[in-house]
């Protein structure tokens, strides 16, 4: 184990190689009812967060949009309407539970023809270069292992002048909420997770992937590092989440 590379699993260190498999395991156990989970842990307020982060992202009709770590399919459905029968959305998780949750609940509900599916991992996109016009990872790059791959591969498949938008939970800016916000996380989510999906500990590994994630500034940094410009955030609930945005030049 001497000379083994190592990661943070929340606050646990594991094998960098052991974490993918660890994460997968999280969101197998999590997924049927993450929507549910979702709503109850953010009081619905997540609709708003994502809802901000379409106004944001300028996608117009016959756009072509990745929404990354997509999961159940909550931006790709925006999305699909948006960009019409002229546009294209991926969907990519790396997560084949997500996948198919996302993938039966928008078929169910109409949304066909202009979505794709495709299982993918962050750090080595399986997509040309300037592919994109549109690339958005909501709540998934806290639960990729190497970020700065992660960053390099999106800014990659994007066109140029595509935009990029992380939204993911971050550090609070105010000292109240983030003691308030502690309490929150380490006590209720275990507890509703308990309640809702048997299962406490996948919410203990959210609650401290939050805390191991860079903060607003070190985001920023790592965009930049990964070739995109005019990177700026957006601060929302106090920076318990933010939104990232940059541009391929």
């Amino acid at each position: 184990m001497s000379g083994e590379k190592t990661t943070h699993f929340g606050y646990k260190t594991v094998a960098t190689e052991e974490k993918q498999a660890m994460v997968a395991d999280v969101f197998h156990s999590v997924a049927a009812k993450y929507d549910l989970m979702n709503d109850l842990m953010s009081f619905g307020v997540h609709r708003l967060w994502k809802r901000f982060t379409i106004d944001m992202s300028g996608v117009r009709p016959g756009n072509k949009v990745l929404d990354l770590a997509g999961g159940t399919g909550d931006l790709t459905r925006k999305f699909s309407k948006i960009v019409g029968p002229t546009g294209k959305v991926v969907l990519a998780d790396i997560n084949s539970s997500m996948l198919n949750v996302g993938r039966d609940r928008l078929t169910d509900q109409g949304y066909v023809g202009n979505i794709e599916y495709v299982q993918a991992n962050a750090e080595c996109l399986p997509f040309e270069d300037n592919t994109f016009d549109v690339i958005t990872i909501a709540f998934g790059l806290r639960n990729v292992t190497d970020k700065d791959a992660a960053l390099r591969s999106m800014a990659r498949v994007l066109k140029p002048g595509g935009r990029l938008l992380v939204l993911e939970f971050s550090k609070p800016t105010n000292p109240l909420m983030s003691k308030a916000y502690d309490l929150y996380s380490f006590t209720a989510l275990p507890f509703m997770g308990k309640l809702v999906t048997n299962d406490s500990e996948s919410y203990k590994y959210l609650a401290e992937s939050i805390r191991m994630h860079p903060d607003q500034e070190t985001l920023k940094g790592m965009m930049e590092e990964a070739g995109l410009v005019r990177c700026s955030y957006h601060n929302m609930t106090s920076g318990v989440v933010a939104l990232h945005r940059g541009i391929k030049p």
